[in-house]
């Protein structure tokens, strides 16, 4: 499932060349998990203003109202001049002057909406219980801290939730914890003030650098301009049950937490 950082990779590869452009016309294909919300017909003639992120949603800010575009499971866009007719697995095309922007998703678990503002009761279902974003200023230690103190669940579970922190997916959340020296299983509210700003840190540094390196590729994510992503190949945990830790060489673990599959260090993590 793409997360935060595969996101932002995708918004950054789109968002100035669509940036300005006019919309010609907007085409649906199989129904995805919500309804668009409009004839799509009344899209004609509005305006890209800009590509904003808010956890794993794109928000396309029109000059009336905005898109607000999930990529589910296995979805991806593309923006390009010139694309093919839509193939089976190609759900929304929005034409614009300066090329179309496609989504794609196999599994139909993505989505785009529309809204009126992002004030708006439509939009306000998706993004009114996000928690805070892990990349921007607003992500302060200590109320990071008091945050996880009223939460009694796993810290892993916790991150996972997204409505202390959003964004910080499966495969981050593990790489972050290892970089912490946390347990997973570890309770949050049992975290020390120290345990939660290294984690707090944690959580930046591995987010920037997935952003940096394009996102991680592990079956079929690419940006909007067909490019892979290369995270997973640093990866200190994630995926490597049974091989030996980077750090001490003990073999990594894996554990099934809420269906999700868990990596850890046993030597370096501590509960």
């Amino acid at each position: 499932m793409p997360e935060l950082p595969e996101v932002e990779v995708t918004r950054l590869s789109f968002a100035l060349g669509i940036r300005g452009a006019t919309i010609l016309s907007a085409s649906l294909g199989k129904p995805l998990r919500w309804p668009l919300g409009l004839d799509p017909a009344r899209l004609q003639g509005l305006q890209v203003v800009d590509v904003r992120r808010r956890g794993k949603y794109l928000l396309i800010d029109l000059s009336a109202g905005l898109l607000l575009v999930h990529l589910g499971m296995s979805g991806s866009v593309i923006f390009a001049k010139g694309l093919p007719a839509q193939g089976k697995h190609d759900h929304f095309d929005l034409h614009t002057s300066q090329g179309t922007l496609r989504l794609n998703d196999p599994r139909r678990f993505g989505a785009v909406v529309f809204a009126p503002g992002e004030s708006d009761a439509v939009a306000q279902k998706l993004l009114g219980k996000l928690g805070v974003e892990p990349l921007g200023e607003d992500f302060d230690g200590p109320a990071f801290y008091q945050g996880l103190q009223q939460r009694k669940a796993a810290i892993k579970q916790v991150l996972l939730a997204g409505d202390v922190v959003v964004g910080v997916g499966n495969i981050y959340a593990s790489e972050a914890l290892f970089m912490a020296a946390i347990r997973p299983t570890t309770r949050a509210s049992r975290l020390s003030r120290p345990r939660v700003l290294r984690l707090q840190q944690a959580i930046r540094t591995v987010l920037a650098r997935a952003v940096e390196k394009g996102g991680s590729t592990l079956r079929d994510f690419s940006n909007a301009q067909g490019e892979s992503g290369h995270f997973q190949l640093e990866a200190m945990v994630y995926a490597r049950q049974g091989e030996p830790c980077r750090v001490c060489g003990t073999p990594i673990k894996a554990i099934k937490q809420g269906q999700r599959s868990t990596f850890f260090c046993p030597q370096c993590q501590k509960p």
